[in-house]
């Protein structure tokens, strides 16, 4: 038994990792014997699914269940069911709740099953002429099954037709086909199915002959006066994450409203799990304002209309906006809205798009089963930045990295904005996975051209939607008195530590200012990163001192002309990171440059010098990320203080 687990276990990672055949933690698989069925449990999704994923069920009492009869109360009949299933489990205190295709499982012959949604085989079944095409590509080979909605209905219509099928043939089948809904493939090994799905999608292929590629498209640079305001239209009870994606696919059926029309309307029941069963439609025609106006006017019909919140928004000349509580349920979003595109563009083969009816779309925006499978797969948030929009210059090492990390722990979106692309790729990879509701992706900007922050802040609202925390944690230091310190490494430090902060405020205030014209009580915080060295004069730094001087001098200005809009404009200066590249690095770090400029009297080593300043600090040691997170927080979640410098330097500067 344990061998055929694990074989489970490796077809269900084989066709719930590629997104052809499954996304959104659809589709299920099981293994049988005489006495127990193994099915994935709802919620739980193939692509990672160990043996801890699959509910174990005593097939005596899934037998029972087929052969009762229920309530004819629909929703009744269906929690009858549901209570049955839990019933049959063998190990109930695991809490595994079986997927409700489970009878269904139990009912076909062979051992191994493998249900998934594949893209083109949806085509061909949400096409017009699904059973007549089925029936011209794979005759007897297969069984074929009109739509019925799912569950109980669904597991009695394929009983009646399977036992046709054995009566008619004389043998079990080893594909069924589900209108509107997808494919079961049934066989005796791996090798079967493998072999079996070849044969099903070569025979696609070979029908539909060559379809255009998906080819990716720029998005307007617009978006930074729309998203961030439709964000927090959609935002009244928590913050949204709103992603922006535009593609030929997209821009094909955004063409006209025709057009629009043929993706306007679910084709299977993931398509309304995930994405809602309609969803809002608008075209820019050059005038932000009006584009404003009629959202907000259809925002809020379909929130007063609808049994949900929109979760996609169409928008002829800009592309589709796709809107989740967090970056895990937005990329599940465009995967479904993508797979719709393409079953409607497949479709076109099989005699054009036939969506599902009314009636059907009714049932499954009111089922338990389904509403519980979105909730588990989609999940919550947590954290003292959930759901926040942060940006962190300089994310890619040293201090920004810190403020990173402990952002990403804490339920943010970060943006790593760095020159250094290859630590940032990297450092954005290693915070993210499969678990992690929030997202944190790099984008290479240089803070001391307008050009590229103004590019890294669009691209942030391309990504997230919006904007919450704005960190200027970008800096360099450069050691040096007035006879070393060149005009050119001047003029090279004031632009990235005094500039680049202006740069910063300029355009993350442009969109936070429009979050609070459209949501009156949210406030956004820029914070400045500086330094203890911008609360008192450091001897032959003055380069360094002098920038950070006048970003406090920023920060006070910034703070009285922002604050109307619920813009907190603060500052924070810690005392030395010795561990940080900074400090430490070998070649270049503060501790070599300040031997060799000889700012430490009598220093002869490296240590020399990290005594020297940690015997400056009352704490006894250097600051850390961790100590600068703690001042981060307090001024991100206060409402009353704003135009601060909150010094983090271990009692080295005290307010005065």
């Amino acid at each position: 038994m344990k061998q055929e687990i694990q074989e489970l276990i490796e077809v269900s990672r084989f066709y719930g990792s590629r997104k052809d055949f499954v996304i959104a933690g659809g589709g299920n698989t099981s293994f049988k014997d005489e006495e127990r069925i193994y099915v994935k449990a709802s919620g739980v999704s193939l692509a990672t699914i160990d043996e801890n994923g699959f509910a174990a069920l005593d097939r005596k009492a899934m037998k029972a269940i087929s052969e009762k009869v229920y309530s004819e109360d629909v929703m009744e009949r269906e929690n009858q069911i549901k209570n049955d299933l839990l019933n049959a489990r063998f190990h109930p205190e695991k809490g595994l709740r079986p997927s409700v295709e489970a009878s269904l499982h139990n009912l076909i012959a062979f051992p191994f099953v493998v249900h998934t949604h594949s893209t083109k085989v949806n085509g061909l079944m949400c096409g017009i002429d699904a059973e007549e095409l089925t029936m011209e590509l794979f005759g007897n080979e297969v069984v074929y099954v009109p739509y019925v909605d799912p569950g109980y209905i669904l597991f009695k219509e394929v009983e009646t037709r399977i036992m046709a099928y054995r009566k008619r043939n004389g043998k079990e089948p080893h594909i069924i086909f589900l209108q509107n809904h997808g494919i079961f493939v049934a066989a005796d090994s791996l090798a079967e199915i493998h072999a079996i799905y070849n044969k099903v999608i070569q025979k696609l292929d070979a029908y539909m002959g060559e379809v255009p590629a998906v080819e990716s498209l720029p998005v307007d640079n617009v978006i930074v006066k729309i998203v961030p305001a439709v964000r927090m239209m959609l935002s009244a009870k928590g913050l949204k994450t709103v992603k922006v994606i535009n593609n030929t696919l997209i821009k094909r059926f955004l063409s006209s409203k025709t057009a629009y029309q043929k993706i306007a309307l679910p084709f299977i029941p993931d398509g309304i799990v995930y994405c809602n069963s309609s969803f809002i439609y608008a075209e820019y025609l050059g005038d932000t304002d009006a584009l404003l106006e009629d959202l907000s006017g259809k925002i809020q019909a379909y929130i007063q209309t609808q049994p949900k919140e929109p979760k996609i928004i169409f928008i002829k000349g800009i592309g589709c906006l796709l809107a989740s509580d967090h970056a895990q349920g937005v990329s599940i979003l465009e995967d479904v809205i993508m797979d719709t595109c393409k079953v409607s563009l497949y479709a076109e083969k099989f005699g054009g798009p036939n969506p599902m009816t009314p009636k059907h779309v009714a049932f499954i925006d009111t089922w338990e089963v389904e509403q519980y499978r979105s909730a588990v797969s989609m999940g919550a948030t947590s954290g003292r930045a959930d759901k926040r929009i942060a940006i962190v210059t300089g994310g890619a090492q040293g201090f920004g990295a810190g403020i990173v990390e402990n952002l990403m722990e804490n339920g943010a979106n970060v943006v790593i904005a760095d020159l250094n692309e290859d630590k940032g790729i990297e450092f954005a990879a290693s915070l993210n996975n499969e678990k992690s509701k929030n997202k944190a992706i790099f984008i290479k900007a240089d803070v001391s051209n307008a050009s590229s922050v103004e590019k890294l802040v669009a691209e942030t609202v391309c990504e997230f939607g919006g904007l919450d925390v704005f960190i200027s944690n970008a800096g360099i230091l450069r050691a040096g008195g007035l006879d070393e310190m060149t005009p050119e490494t001047f003029e090279l430090m004031t632009k990235v530590n005094y500039t680049a902060y202006f740069l910063c405020a300029k355009y993350a205030s442009a969109v936070m200012k429009l979050q609070n014209k459209f949501k009156a009580d949210h406030y956004t915080d820029i914070i400045q990163i500086n330094s203890k060295s911008g609360l008192k004069g450091s001897n032959r730094n003055f380069a360094y001192a002098g920038g950070k001087f006048g970003g406090i001098g920023l920060t006070q200005s910034f703070a009285l002309e922002l604050m109307p809009s619920k813009i907190k404009v603060n500052s924070v200066c810690p005392g030395n990171f010795f561990d940080g590249p900074l400090w430490a690095d070998p070649e270049n770090g503060l501790f070599v440059q300040y031997l060799r400029a000889g700012k430490v009297p009598g220093a002869k080593t490296l240590d020399d010098v990290k005594r020297f300043y940690e015997a400056q600090v009352p704490a006894g040691r250097g600051c850390t990320p961790l100590d600068v997170m703690r001042a981060i927080y307090y001024i991100i979640e206060q409402e009353y203080e704003t135009g601060q410098a909150v010094p983090v330097t271990g009692g080295q500067n005290m307010l005065r």
